[in-house]
């Protein structure tokens, strides 16, 4: 913590050993020994609630829970689903009682947390690393970080799930998936679809195994719960809440800054900090809205778009492929049946011809003993038509070949055919399925992010005018305070003057004092709330991308006001005051004492205001002015060096409050 007091000393420097900057520094020494002590006490309480051993790699249990979802199958995969079950009901049972927890009394909330031994006390497990940045995030946190959602529904795609697996893969989509049980339901039925269309898509032709799987798994991510979107809604709803509180308080902040300027006292300078306080919610308000609309899961509508048209590209080209190889085996069939016909006829040709070549072979062989004279020429006869038999038979015998061939060759490309056909319309099934699937979960994904856009757009908008409102209404407030302030301020320079010109200076000293410290209050007063107006200002432009504000007209004419009301406080010239004069230093020659200017600043006031607290205690207002102004130079300094950024404005307001 050593560099709060370092900042914070170089702050205080320029003041040199006045009392504003000895009290700066011891308080910024306060503040360092409590925020240590702060420090140290959180960390025992963390090491003592989770303990040594309930801690563990963030990024190896990420990696180790995406790596079983895709791996584990049959009993293993039950048992998983089990684990996981149990573990995020436990995360979501001590959610709920945190929750009911946070109702009770401070004083309860405050026993119990103290109560270190308790047996009641949840065993839970945390994960962090060394370079993450936040509290350490608990198992749920880590499972919707992770891809082991989508592992398992693709583990599921791939093996279909059984009877015990659907109620619990079921129970776990309820806990992580937006929407209601019906939408639950529909993607189990829909992951049963997508797993019975798989089992018979075996042979690719056109769309990949795997690329569909990609398509599913970033279907379903596109539905998983965001749990950074969770807890921005737990702080939105913790701010909410707070601004609540502050508007039942509103109608007598109006009440207050409704009184005259010789009334203000302590009960100005705490209103002035409430409503600091409420400009700090509603800013920090719109920056976590204006986060939860930039978050977004999923795929985007042009990737979804794209998706589903190579998807239907693909399905008409594989239909395309089925048409023509229908065709093709339609004209395979026909030069088949041609081809049977001519087999036939030639084999009843070839038949009538043997029966006619038989006959007259045994006609011959009749012959050849009645015509032995003829032998020879019998002989030679019953030779030629020996041999002209066995050439037919030789020629039957390779067409029948010939004729097999062919007909084995058309059926062999049949088959291949019917194969083709059967996987074509497999995978255009598969497909479908898949194109279906995908627009339901899109539907749902889109139909999700527009509710929670009108959602936070009508809540920017509500907050956003009641935030202008505020701005107007404080603006208004501080125009009508400061205006009575400068015409006070006048008569007491006139009166201040008048009484310096006279001679009978023992006689006026009491009444001269008191318009001296009359003076030095309003003075005070007038800085502080020129100090308010500043930060009201910065903290309403510090941000405006994707806020919509209405009245900047009236606004702008609302600083422009106070702006001419500075300008001429500034010009009235300030007189010299006896009270800020040492009574030992009234005997130094003039040449001696530092020129002042006619125009005080802040930590002139300030310095005014310590000498008046020494010399006057029995004044309790005074002593508040002097806390308001030390508030004001503290601001106008690190205004000067630069330090008020947007980032840092409600850390500054913060310690304003201290």
């Amino acid at each position: 913590m050593s560099w709060i007091r370092t900042a914070v000393t170089k702050a205080v420097e320029a003041g040199g050993g006045n009392n504003l900057t000895r009290t700066v520094r011891n308080y910024a020494d306060s503040v360092v020994y409590h925020a240590g002590n702060a420090v140290s006490e959180g960390a025992k309480i963390i090491q003592d609630r989770i303990g040594p051993r309930n801690l563990k790699s963030f990024k190896h249990t990420l990696k180790q829970l995406e790596e079983v979802s895709v791996s584990c199958r049959g009993v293993e995969r039950i048992q998983l689903l089990r684990r996981w079950l149990v573990a995020l009901k436990e995360i979501e049972r001590l959610s709920l009682g945190s929750n009911e927890h946070n109702e009770k009394n401070p004083e309860e909330r405050l026993t119990f947390d103290d109560s270190k031994d308790s047996p009641r006390k949840p065993n839970l497990v945390y994960y962090v690393d060394s370079d993450m940045v936040g509290e350490p995030r608990n198992f749920r946190d880590v499972f919707l970080q992770s891809e082991a959602l989508e592992g398992i529904t693709l583990s599921m795609i791939l093996e279909a799930p059984n009877e015990e697996e659907v109620p619990l893969l079921l129970e776990i989509y309820g806990l992580c998936l937006t929407g209601g049980k019906e939408v639950h339901n529909a993607i189990i039925s829909s992951v049963c679809d997508l797993a019975k269309a798989f089992s018979g898509y075996q042979d690719e032709v056109l769309v990949k195994r795997e690329e569909l799987l990609q398509y599913a798994q970033g279907a379903v991510s596109g539905l998983k719960i965001n749990a950074d979107l969770e807890r921005i809604d737990a702080e939105v709803s913790s701010l909410k809440e707070k601004l609540d509180i502050m508007k039942e308080s509103h109608h007598s902040l109006i009440e207050r800054s409704a009184k005259s300027h010789e009334e203000m006292t302590v009960s100005t300078v705490e209103t002035i900090k409430e409503e600091i306080a409420q400009v700090q919610l509603y800013s920090k308000l719109e920056a976590l809205l204006l986060r939860k609309k930039s978050l977004s899961n999923g795929d985007s509508q042009e990737l979804h778009a794209e998706k589903v048209d190579k998807l239907k590209i693909l399905s008409e080209s594989l239909a395309n492929s089925t048409s023509r190889a229908e065709k093709r085996i339609l004209d395979h069939r026909s030069h088949k049946e041609e081809a049977l016909n001519f087999r036939v006829a030639k084999s009843n040709e070839v038949t009538q011809l043997e029966k006619e070549l038989v006959v007259e072979v045994g006609e011959l062989e009749k012959q050849k003993g009645e015509l032995e004279a003829a032998l020879k020429k019998i002989n030679s006869s019953l030779a030629a038509a020996h041999a002209r038999l066995r050439n037919v038979r030789e020629e039957r015998e390779n067409f029948d070949e010939a004729s097999n061939e062919i007909l084995v060759h058309l059926k062999t490309k049949e088959d291949e055919l019917l194969r083709s056909i059967s996987s074509c319309r497999v995978e255009g099934n598969v497909v479908d399925t898949w194109i279906h699937f995908l627009d339901n979960t899109w539907v749902l994904q889109t139909s999700y992010t527009e509710q929670r856009e009108k959602q936070v757009n009508g809540e920017l908008k509500r907050y956003g005018e009641y935030f202008v409102n505020l701005v107007i209404h404080l603006l208004s407030a501080y125009k009508e305070m400061l205006g009575p302030s400068i015409t006070r301020t006048r008569k007491l320079v006139d009166s201040l003057s008048s009484s310096q010109g006279s001679d009978e200076i023992s006689k006026i000293t009491k009444p001269r004092k008191q318009l001296e410290e009359e003076y030095l209050e309003v003075e005070a007063n007038f800085i502080t709330a020129i100090s308010s107006v500043d930060s009201i200002k910065m903290q309403l432009y510090i941000q405006n991308e994707g806020i919509f504000r209405k009245d900047n007209q009236k606004v702008k004419e609302l600083f422009d006001a106070l702006e001419k009301l500075k300008d001429e406080f500034e010009s009235i010239g300030r007189p010299r005051l006896e009270i800020e004069t040492p009574t030992q230093n009234q005997e130094t020659p003039s040449s001696d004492r530092p020129h002042q200017s006619p125009h005080p600043t802040s930590k002139q006031s300030v310095g005014t205001l310590e000498n008046k607290q020494d010399k006057v205690n029995h004044s309790s207002s005074i002593k508040i002015v002097n806390t308001s102004d030390r508030v004001a130079e503290v601001a106008k300094k690190d205004s000067e060096f630069g330090k008020v950024n947007g980032d840092d404005l409600a850390d500054e307001i913060g310690e304003w409050e201290i």
